[in-house]
């Protein structure tokens, strides 16, 4: 590798210069995805795609349908649907189901996962996809709790003689104050009450959380009418309560039905050293029935029925769909019928291939024909020079990277006669080698340089076939 410092090192060993700048400093550095740059479709308000907006250049039309998907998804029409993202290598289709996953938000469960996983020794194909869309149906569960909430003023315990020995006092009850901004209230608590106080630490001047209905008590932080003035220090400070002491709270907890599942699956043992030790010894990944499936429905939709939970369909998105067999596809059938089924995603680069787990079906995408005729199929595009330009400048931006004069058009020829992918990886070593070089921008020799190091995916694969070739001459 053909580098000249401009500097030369000011240690004894010389170590030093070969470390680019900022390499000492490892706060600085954080890692870059390869899709951190998008945060979104990039629609405008009628729903049409930007030219280049929310990190996405290009593909207009994928981006205007999906965005279509994410209204149908939002307002509950999509589900046990699928959507079909089929294009060729490198051309955007995780990152528009990304997208969506950044339009849908963080309350709408978004389940990832590659074609491959069912694959495992642990549990069967189906029980993988099966977990998979049960974590893609959210719950959100709504209650109402009378809760005591203010700051502690006043804690005192009063003792009595215990009535199970002559020696010795027991806490009869406990005496609280809590302060709001509205006012105060006194309270007489029972010992289990107190005993819980202290588990939490918690001493005059906190503020604190008490529910009625269970008597959870629940240390909130230290009011900031204590806050020092002191630079450090590890306590966090919250404002006085507003409102009054006793209040009526709505509550909101989103979780998954494949965290009820999971719960009623693995039930808690015993405190003994066998319970602990079987506990250790047993997998990590514990069979669901169907049995237990369908208990933990009926118990949803009781909760559905009377108003006090959710239903919030998610997104299951599957990469590399081709690599399930044909015992997968049959299941996903079965489980995009189901009457609690979320959105799936599929994407492939495959044309018309075999299905994998058949000697002779044949399909398009490697799809079976019965579930490819449940989807709607989006086609993603190949990119050009200007688009190839746009995303590079982009991902450099990200990046924190400069590029010298005629870099930008030299990467976008290599990522056009190339690919999207092999333009972008040229950035990161190029940068390395300009800073070793000392200089604080890329340029066109440190990309050369960089073509003469590595191959794209092309070239490797016409010099393998002239290789073999040779061979058999």
């Amino acid at each position: 590798m053909k580098v000249t410092p401009t500097a030369s090192s000011a240690g004894p060993s010389g170590a030093s210069s070969a470390l680019p700048a900022g390499a000492g400093n490892t706060r600085t550095a954080t890692r870059i995805a390869p899709h951190s740059h998008i945060k979104g479709l990039g629609l405008d308000n009628e729903g049409f795609a930007l030219p280049s907006a929310s990190g996405f250049v290009g593909q207009n039309i994928a981006r205007e349908a999906c965005g279509v998907v994410v209204d149908l998804i939002k307002s509950k029409k999509f589900s046990g649907r699928a959507l079909l993202l089929a294009g060729a290598p490198g051309t955007g289709k995780t990152a528009l189901a990304l997208a969506m996953s950044q339009e849908l938000g963080s309350k709408v469960p978004f389940c990832p996962m590659v074609g491959s996983e069912v694959y495992s020794t642990e549990v069967k194909k189906t029980e993988v996809l099966a977990e998979v869309f049960r974590r893609a149906i959210g719950l959100r569960i709504k209650e109402a709790k009378e809760v005591y909430e203010g700051e502690l003023t006043e804690l005192t315990p009063t003792e009595s003689e215990n009535p199970l020995s002559g020696y010795g006092k027991t806490v009869s009850h406990v005496v609280i104050g809590l302060k709001t901004v509205k006012g105060t209230k006194q309270l007489r608590l029972d010992p289990g009450i107190y005993e819980a106080i202290l588990k939490e630490k918690i001493v005059v001047g906190d503020v604190v959380y008490i529910e009625a209905n269970t008597g959870a008590v629940k240390r909130v932080g230290r009011s900031d009418a204590y806050a020092s003035a002191y630079d450090l220090e590890s306590e966090t400070y919250v404002p006085l309560p507003k409102g009054d002491v006793h209040k009526r709270k709505e509550l909101v907890q989103d979780i998954t039905l494949g965290d009820l599942d999971a719960a009623n699956a693995r039930p808690q043992g015993g405190q003994d050293i066998m319970s602990v030790m079987s506990h250790l010894v047993k997998s990590q990944r514990t069979e669901v029935t169907d049995k237990l499936r369908r208990e933990v429905n009926k118990v949803v939709k009781s909760y559905v029925d009377q108003g006090v939970a959710e239903v919030v369909p998610g997104v299951v998105f599957i990469d590399e769909v081709h690599m399930l067999d044909i015992e997968c596809f049959t299941y996903l059938n079965l489980l995009l019928e189901s009457p609690m089924a979320p959105t799936v995603i599929f994407a492939t680069n495959r044309g018309t291939s075999l299905v994998r787990g058949t000697d002779d079906v044949v399909s398009p995408h490697g799809i079976p024909v019965d579930l490819l005729d449940r989807c709607l199929i989006v086609k993603t595009e190949g990119y050009n020079k200007e688009q190839v330009a746009a995303v590079v400048q982009l991902r450099a931006q990200v990046e924190g990277l400069t590029l010298g004069p005629g870099v930008l058009d030299k990467i976008a020829v290599e990522g056009e006669r190339a690919s999207l992918r092999y333009a972008l990886q040229l950035l990161a070593p190029a940068s390395l080698v300009s800073q070793l070089a000392g200089r604080s921008e890329i340029t066109l020799e440190d990309i050369g340089e960089m073509n003469e190091l590595f191959l794209d995916a092309k070239t490797s694969a016409s010099m393998m076939g002239d290789f073999e070739g040779g061979l058999r001459r």
